[in-house]
């Protein structure tokens, strides 16, 4: 079980470099940056969320909680399909910058509340600061 500490700390980093990275590029994206059209920007996030995939999907087989099964990870898989569909309208995908914003506002408001979830393994994690 050792190793479980390891692969739950490369998920996690690979968590906060994704946001930082979306992050990053959603600045670049609303000052018009020529850096969002460089390589590295377009290979490095896509090569760091399939580290995180992988880290989580194996991360599930090592708690042996699955989604479809345990709700706060279907919750997690749900929220992660949101992130990446609001994510492409963000960074590429939305027709006016006024679009983008919104939409990348939006996916900085989904990924926290993936991050909520996981911390608090309940699909409505506000539940537990309210009381």
């Amino acid at each position: 079980m050792s190793y479980y500490f390891a692969l739950k700390n490369l998920h996690v980093a690979t968590v906060a470099l994704s946001y930082l990275l979306f992050f990053v590029r959603g600045v670049w994206m609303l000052a018009d940056s020529p850096r969002l059209a460089q390589r590295w920007v377009k290979v490095v996030p896509h090569v760091n969320d399939t580290i995180l995939l992988a880290a989580a999907i194996w991360l599930t087989t090592v708690i042996q909680q699955y989604p479809g099964t345990h709700g706060w990870l279907t919750a997690k898989v749900a929220g992660l399909i949101a992130y990446i569909l609001i994510g492409t309208v963000a960074i590429k995908r939305g027709r006016t910058k006024r679009v983008r914003l919104a939409a990348w506002i939006a996916a900085q408001a989904v990924f926290f509340y993936i991050v909520a979830v996981a911390l608090t393994r309940d699909v409505l994690p506000v539940r537990g600061w309210l009381s």
